[in-house]
């Protein structure tokens, strides 16, 4: 067998990993007396690992997560409100599929954020796409683009992505144009299909107070909370308890 000129037309066909491999597989293959099937087999099996391997490096790194926050170093423990078995049950992923959305409500700091960006991992991981914004990094995004009239072409980049993660909902106010792109986009999601991962410091009933209208707040939560899920976390914040460990700040006050 000319190994040469078998790597030759595995580089050609841009199989590259099998050709790196070519060589370590074949005296593999020899060694162990491997059919000429199982050869192969092994041989594609390691080229199509790599490709999974770069095709997720590319689409992590395109979703523009903050960090690479996973389930496995989330601290149940530290939040006894979190429904571990709920997440667990998220993280097969049955909302993907669904098109489901799914809510992160608590205050500042208990892991909202966290949760959703491991979800958001976990989609990648089993070959979807998913996007990472804060909604007030999106308005800026949408509002300059529609004072350059490439509004339509832009929603495209938040309606594209299989998981939107949108994060720090609530966290400053909406004037009347800010609140109605952001219902444009919430819209047009629901009418497209796919699943947003929420999170917000805001209770739903709070929703009309930061975007000034109770009408748009309502067309906003109707189409939002459709098809969602709801996960209300209350809890101490993580900084807050990490600087009270280090002694930076008292412990809570005793009541009763």
């Amino acid at each position: 067998m000319n190994l040469e000129l078998v790597r030759s037309r595995l580089e050609a066909l841009g199989l590259t990993e099998a050709a790196a491999r070519l060589d370590t597989r074949a005296e593999q293959a020899a060694k162990a007396d491997w059919s000429y099937t199982e050869f192969l087999h092994r041989l594609l099996e390691e080229e199509l690992a790599e490709r999974q391997r770069r095709s997720l490096e590319t689409r992590t790194r395109l979703a523009r997560l903050p960090r690479q926050k996973t389930l496995d170093n989330f601290d149940f423990a530290a939040q006894p409100g979190v429904d571990q078995r709920l997440i667990r049950e998220l993280a097969a992923l049955g909302f993907v599929d669904r098109g489901d959305n799914v809510c992160f409500l608590g205050p500042p700091g208990v892991g909202k954020s966290h949760l959703a960006c491991s979800l958001a991992l976990r989609a990648l991981e089993e070959g979807h796409t998913a996007y990472f914004t804060t909604l007030d990094r999106l308005i800026l995004d949408l509002q300059r683009a529609e004072a350059n009239q490439t509004l339509q072409r832009r929603f495209r980049v938040y309606l594209k992505p299989r998981v939107l993660v949108l994060d720090e909902i609530g966290y400053l106010p909406l004037d009347r144009a800010a609140g109605n792109l952001f219902f444009q986009l919430i819209s047009r999601r629901y009418e497209h299909g796919g699943s947003i991962l929420l999170t917000s410091n805001k209770s739903y009933g709070e929703w009309a107070t930061f975007l000034g209208d109770d009408a748009l707040a309502a067309a906003i939560l109707d189409r939002l909370l459709h098809h969602a899920i709801t996960i209300n976390i209350r809890g101490e914040s993580y900084r807050l308890r990490d600087r009270r460990r280090a002694g930076l700040e008292p412990p809570p006050a005793k009541t009763g």
